[in-house]
C-alpha cells in the first residue's frame, strides 16, 4: 500500500536522483514543508523561526555570524532579517565597526518565538515519529557530518 504525503502525492512517486545535492535539496524541501505548515499557525516560516531561535540563544549576533552559523548566503539572510525587522521582532544597532550591524530579539520577538514554539515542537514530533528513534538519531548524525564536510570544501 502506498503512503500518501501531506499534499496527497504518493511517497512511491519519488524517483532516483543522480547526485547527493539533488537528493538533499528534495529532502530539505519535503522537511521544510512539514515545519512551515506547522509554523504558519504562528505566522512564521522555518527560516524566520531559526533566526529568532539563534538570536534568543546568542543574545546578539552580527550578520556575518548568522550567515556562517546557518551556512546561508547573505542575500537570503538580508531579506529574512529585513522581514523580521519590519515585524518588530528584532532590532539592529551599529557594532564597534561602523559597518557592522548587531541584531537582537525585541520583546515582541520573544513573544513570537514563544507562540511558535509548540508548533515547531509538533513538527519535530511528526518527523521523528515518521523516522522512528533510530532513524531520527541517524539522520541528525548524518546531516551534521554532511554539513561539516560540505562547509570544509
Amino acid at each position: 500500500m502506498k503512503r500518501e504525503t501531506r499534499e496527497g502525492q504518493s511517497a512511491g512517486a519519488l524517483f532516483a536522483l543522480p547526485c547527493a545535492c539533488q537528493n538533499l535539496r528534495r529532502a530539505t524541501r519535503a522537511v521544510t514543508r512539514i515545519y512551515d505548515q506547522g509554523l504558519r499557525r504562528a505566522g512564521l516560516e522555518i527560516t524566520q523561526f531559526g533566526l529568532l531561535t539563534a538570536l534568543a540563544t546568542t543574545g546578539e549576533a552580527n550578520q556575518k555570524r548568522l550567515s556562517a552559523g546557518f551556512a546561508m548566503d547573505s542575500t537570503t539572510l538580508t531579506r529574512t532579517l529585513g522581514l523580521l525587522l519590519k515585524q518588530g521582532w528584532i532590532r539592529v544597532r551599529r557594532g564597534d565597526d561602523r559597518r557592522e550591524r548587531m541584531f537582537s530579539l525585541t520583546g515582541a520577538g520573544k513573544r513570537k518565538l514563544a507562540e511558535a514554539q509548540p508548533h515547531w515542537e509538533q513538527a519535530e514530533r511528526t518527523l521523528q515519529q515518521q523516522l522512528g528513534n533510530a532513524g531520527w538519531k541517524s539522520m541528525k548524525q548524518v546531516v551534521s557530518r554532511v554539513t561539516e564536510a560540505a562547509a570544509a570544501v
